[in-house]
């Protein structure tokens, strides 16, 4: 070390608070006996969990402190500048593992004071004592205040974990009575259909309905009259959900208690628009198909209040259906246009009654299940396998079709075929 540096680092340890009260002399024989060195950047001056025997004096640069490094609750406990110390906690606790970690900042000049060597100093200095004191108190203040800070911040996180776990669990418990509201709604809404096909001689009857959500708008009613007739419906609600659900049960209960024997398929349906516009608060309409078949020549006379088209195919495989006729949907006006048409189920024959879910599927890319696909399917099964395999081979290949789309509306089947 030249004289030049000599001179500067005698300057810098001179204005330190903790020698200020030594002479130039003692200042220089400090100096002398400890010795200096320089700390480039990134360097650990003391590291947490080490023993030490000495602390540090900066004449230069900057020393960032800090506890629990590299580890979930690492936190940072100051920087220290030129002038200032670090590891003068070790003089409470002489031989004890360091409490921190101190890093270089900015490329520092140290002075190493040995805890043995400053003890000596102390007798001769007593004053020096309440320097160190002043500073020890000083940072132990300020480690306490880090350290409630610290606490405080992981009580105001763990309120707000605790908070978020209630909320949570709220939820789930609103989600199970909600599921579970909604499962005692799909029970209820599935014991208002026919539990059981009625089944009649000449004929072979199976149906199905899907609804896309726990509840649907969708419904289904075969009903034998008397020994010559059965009265076939199927509905659609305009929504899904509980809406949907709780309007369906309505139109279905209106409808069922309209059926009678004698009574034509148009002036039943009059009777349920009129009612159903009396408790229509929500604006909800339904579509509905209601017809009267012959079982002994196979003659269908219905009514069609805005639904689908009944579908025949033949014995050959061919499909077709009726003309569309007059017919609007119920729950809307006073007075909706309907009209009673008739068709015949040809022998080897079958007619499918459905709702527009059948058609209206859509995959993941939302392309419609269609009309063209529809048929094939109805082609395929419909004349050699049971009414009701057919009515479940349709869903079967919707379900395919839409891969893990949601479904995308009720679906709802009522096949019956005419035996030879």
């Amino acid at each position: 070390m030249d004289k030049r540096e000599k001179q500067s680092e005698l300057l810098n340890l001179s204005e330190v608070p903790l020698f200020r009260s030594l002479s130039a002399q003692e200042v220089d024989q400090i100096l002398e006996r400890q010795g200096t060195w320089e700390a480039p950047v990134g360097t650990f001056v003391i590291e947490e969990g080490q023993p030490g025997d000495e602390f540090y004096v900066i004449l230069q640069g900057q020393v960032e402190i800090v506890r629990a490094l590299s580890n979930a609750e690492e936190s940072h406990l100051g920087i220290r500048h030129s002038c200032e110390f670090i590891g003068e906690i070790g003089l409470l606790n002489q031989g004890k593992p360091r409490t921190a970690t101190a890093r270089v900042l900015e490329t520092a000049r140290l002075l190493r004071v040995k805890y043995s060597d400053f003890s000596d100093l102390l007798k001769i200095h007593p004053e020096l004592a309440y320097e160190m004191a002043s500073v020890l108190s000083a940072r132990l203040t300020e480690a306490l205040n880090e350290n409630i800070r610290n606490l405080r911040d992981k009580n105001e996180k763990l309120q707000q974990a605790y908070d978020d776990l209630k909320a949570a669990q709220a939820q789930i418990i609103e989600k199970e009575k909600l599921e579970h509201s909604l499962q005692v709604a799909r029970r209820i809404q599935y014991s208002i259909l026919p539990m059981r096909i009625p089944q009649t001689a000449g004929y072979d009857i199976g149906a199905l309905m899907k609804p896309a959500q726990a509840v649907g708008g969708d419904f289904f009613g075969v009903y034998p009259l008397n020994e010559q007739h059965m009265a076939l419906i199927v509905g659609d609600v305009s929504d899904k959900g509980m809406p949907a659900a709780i309007f369906m049960a309505q139109s279905h209960a209106l409808l069922r208690a309209s059926i009678q024997s004698g009574v034509s398929t148009t002036v039943a349906l009059e009777r349920v628009n009129n009612l159903l516009l009396e408790m229509n608060a929500q604006g909800l309409f339904v579509t509905v198909i209601y017809g009267i078949l012959d079982k002994s020549n196979g003659e269908f006379r219905y009514t069609r209040a805005g639904h689908e088209l009944p579908l025949i195919l033949d014995a050959q495989g061919t499909i077709s259906f009726p003309e569309r006729g007059t017919g609007m949907p119920l729950g809307l006006t006073d007075y909706p246009r309907l009209e009673e048409r008739s068709l015949s189920i040809p022998p080897g024959g079958f007619m499918l009654l459905y709702s527009d879910g059948a058609a209206d599927d859509r995959d993941t890319d939302k392309v419609r299940f269609g009309d063209e696909r529809f048929h094939e399917i109805v082609r395929r099964f419909g004349i050699a396998s049971p009414a009701q395999q057919t009515c479940e081979a349709i869903y079967a290949a919707l379900v395919a079709f839409q891969t893990s789309a949601p479904q995308f509306d009720d679906v709802t089947l009522l096949a019956v075929r005419r035996l030879s």
